[in-house]
């Protein structure tokens, strides 16, 4: 009745499909950007890639790439990445975690129990990859809003745009 325009989001499960054809050392960067900036919390973070073909072959190095981020207090110059925003946050995300192990997923980069010396009540997950999701897990289905980025197999970028 009063004509307002309303742009509404209700979750954010981003997707990234990786082609096999794209260029490696760009595509992992932008993916350890995209999915572990501000620890995640950010309504466009990229929460879950769909990795096509061979392109699988280049998930150890996300990994990798992220294990080396810093992870402290988000004051600090040396921080990549800071805290949750609270301990109620950063359980759930523990959790969502802990389902897709206890739903058959492997985690290639666990960041639970993180502790940083200096901040030892700190709300910390560190960088998290989980690979072998499947669009039926908790994880893959609900909004995580942290330093997690799951990770689907697929053979061809038509399976990719079915999910």
């Amino acid at each position: 009745q009063n004509g307002k325009r309303v742009q509404s989001n209700m979750g954010a499960k981003n997707h990234g499909v990786i082609m096999p054809d794209a260029n490696k050392e760009y595509t992992i960067n932008q993916l350890v950007g995209a999915a572990f900036g501000a620890a995640g919390q950010r309504c466009m973070a990229l929460t879950t890639a769909v990795v096509v073909g061979e392109a699988k072959q280049w998930i150890p190095e996300v990994a990798e790439k992220a294990a080396k981020l810093v992870v402290s207090a988000g004051h600090e110059a040396k921080a990549d990445l800071g805290p949750v925003i609270s301990p109620e946050s950063k359980k759930r995300i523990e959790g969502l975690i802990q389902s897709a192990v206890d739903e058959g997923a492997d985690l290639l980069l666990d960041g639970r129990g993180l502790v940083v010396p200096e901040y030892p009540d700190g709300n910390f997950v560190g960088p998290t990859v989980i690979q072998n999701m499947s669009t039926d897990m908790r994880a893959y289905k609900e909004e995580i809003f942290g330093p997690v980025l799951c990770v689907l197999y697929v053979d061809t970028m038509e399976e990719a745009i079915e999910l």
